[in-house]
This record gives structure tokens, C-alpha cells and sequence, in this order.
């Protein structure tokens, strides 16, 4: 006699449990599932979760100083452009002095 899809399911569950298998769920932005759906590509590899279990197998197997350098994320550095500055300032300096009684000190550059 055929198993039913609920006695299927349930053995399947089971043996899972008994892997000590786990679900791990990943949310990302439509880049980061490009890149993916890239290297499955590339890889000739059918299945997300295989090519990301491979992934982080070969990346554990790298080290502590073959994998940290590829798990920083970049940081990003957002420099104030100087007429943005400027601009700023003049606008800052032009509401002080709407106020008689306000001293105005320019700041020092240095």
C-alpha cells in the first residue's frame, strides 16, 4: 500500500530531527538574489540552499584570515562637497544675524 503525503511528510520530518537539521531562513534585496542566482549559474548547481551550504563550507575552510576580509562589509563615506558647505554656512550665518542681539564668531579652519 502507497504512503500518504501527511505519512510521507511526517518521515521526512523525522529524519530531519534526527540529522539535527535546521532551517535557516534568508530575507535579501533583488542585488544580493542576482548575485546569487550568478553563481548558481555559474556553478552548473541546481539548488539555492546547496550552493549556499557550499558557499559557507569552502568559506569556513579559508579561516580566520582567508574568510574576515571577505565578511567585512564596506563602509561607506560620505564627505561633505565644499559648496554644500559653503552654501550652508552663508544660510547659517544670514538666520543668526536675523537676530540683532546674536554674536557672530566665524569658525577657525584649521
Amino acid at each position: 500500500m502507497a504512503k500518504s503525503n501527511a505519512e510521507r511528510s511526517e518521515k521526512a520530518a523525522a529524519k530531519r530531527k534526527s540529522r539535527g537539521e535546521e532551517e535557516i531562513r534568508l530575507h535579501c534585496l533583488p542585488g544580493t538574489r542576482q548575485a546569487l542566482a550568478e553563481l548558481i549559474a555559474w556553478s552548473g548547481i541546481e539548488e539555492q540552499g546547496e550552493a549556499i551550504t557550499l558557499m559557507i563550507h569552502h568559506l569556513h575552510g579559508l579561516g580566520p584570515g582567508g574568510a574576515l576580509p571577505l565578511l567585512t562589509p564596506p563602509r561607506h563615506r560620505y564627505v561633505i562637497p565644499e559648496n554644500v558647505s559653503r552654501i550652508f554656512h552663508h544660510k547659517s550665518m544670514l538666520m543668526i544675524q536675523q537676530d540683532p542681539g546674536d554674536e557672530v564668531l566665524s569658525p577657525s579652519l584649521s
